[in-house]
């Protein structure tokens, strides 16, 4: 783990006025447009509703395509993406919302994606620690797809904001999504 300097405690995601699937993240004194759930930000979560939940969520650790760079500069412990890497989303599996080994016969998505969103990831602990069945799987901190499109209630930020905010992240670092 690299020692990058200062990093930041406390992140908040609101929702942008107007347009209930984007936000405005602040971090660092900085903010920046975000992407947010197709459902919008909601307290009560459920697994394929698209909303992005409304909590705070610990950084746990983070992803990144090795095929696509060199790894990005953070604190956050990062692991390289790999061909049988997937993410459980079945909620009646015993790996709900757990990191599985490609193939896997339950509902999963594939973390090598042919797009970019998941170029680099950093994994929020939602419904993660403590699993719920059906409260939501695999939110994420990621790369957003162009235009700032809504997401399955990931946030996701433009390549470029990614790069600017991996520096202050650190496993001690929450992300708090407000209404």
């Amino acid at each position: 783990m690299a020692n990058i300097g200062r990093t930041v405690r406390h992140v908040t995601v609101r929702k942008r006025p107007g347009n209930p699937c984007q936000g405005l993240l602040a971090i660092g004194g900085r903010v920046f447009a975000c992407a947010l759930g197709r459902g919008g930000i909601r307290a009560v979560k459920r697994e394929g509703d698209g909303a992005t939940p409304r909590a705070a969520m610990r950084v746990l650790s983070g992803l990144w395509r090795k095929d696509k760079g060199r790894r990005p500069s953070t604190a956050l412990p990062l692991d390289p993406i790999g061909a049988d890497d997937g993410w459980c989303d079945a909620p009646g599996d015993a790996n709900y919302n757990r990191p599985v080994a490609l193939p896997y016969k339950a509902s999963h998505e594939r973390m090598l994606r042919d797009d970019r969103l998941y170029d680099c990831v950093v994994v929020l602990d939602w419904n993660f620690t403590r699993r719920r069945r059906g409260a939501g799987s695999a939110i994420f901190l990621h790369v957003a797809k162009p235009g700032l499109q809504p997401t399955e209630g990931c946030i996701a930020v433009e390549p470029q904001v990614m790069r600017a905010i991996l520096p202050l992240i650190s496993a001690r670092t929450v992300i708090e999504v407000l209404g």
